[in-house]
């Protein structure tokens, strides 16, 4: 035992083997930190300094972006905007007036002082949207989506028509204390349409 321990110490190092991956590997070592310097350094100077604009055209209003948006007071009214994306765009005091949104998208959106008075709304998702003081006098909201903490809160809704739309029991009793009018178009009762007793 003495022996092999004696002729392994004499015996020259064993050089490993080396190869074209070895190689890299060891120059990686070597300069990796600083190669990973210069990388990040060149995509920061080689990338556009402009934020990318999320979601544009997200339905017929064109290229210009409505989701996430500020749209505080834009002007809407008797536009064709079928299956739009207004989610989580503030839309305060915007004016969809005879607006055709059927499937429109407003989730998680901020309607508070909205005009959607005579729009048709058919399908539309107000999920989670705030459109308290909303107008919303004739406005037809057939088959609409109010899942979750949306409210309408001291709106006015003379006239909608909310036919199979699923509300919380607390949503719909609030609105049934100033349901009022029938609906020029389908000529259901606001009452009716929210099952009001």
């Amino acid at each position: 035992m003495e022996m092999d321990l004696v002729v392994a110490l004499k015996s020259p190092p064993i050089e490993p083997k080396v190869t074209f991956n070895s190689r890299i590997f060891y120059g990686l070592q070597k300069f990796g930190r600083a190669g990973l310097i210069a990388l990040a350094a060149a995509a920061l100077c080689c990338t556009d300094s402009e934020p990318a604009q999320a979601y544009k055209g997200g339905g017929p209003y064109g290229s210009e972006v409505t989701r996430g948006q500020d749209l505080t007071g834009k002007d809407f009214s008797g536009r064709t905007l079928n299956k739009q994306d207004f989610k989580t765009s503030i839309l305060r005091q915007a004016n969809f007036k005879g607006a055709k949104l059927l499937g429109a998208s407003f989730f998680d959106s901020d309607l508070t002082g909205a005009d959607l008075s005579d729009a048709d709304l058919r399908g539309a998702d107000f999920s989670l949207a705030n459109a308290q003081k909303a107008n919303l006098t004739n406005a037809n909201l057939e088959g609409a989506l109010v899942t979750g903490n949306t409210s309408f809160k001291g709106a006015v809704i003379t006239g909608a028509d909310f036919t199979e739309v699923y509300w919380r029991d607390d949503q719909r009793k609030d609105l049934c204390k100033v349901a009022d009018g029938v609906n020029p178009i389908t000529g259901n009762a606001t009452r009716e349409t929210l099952l009001c007793e």
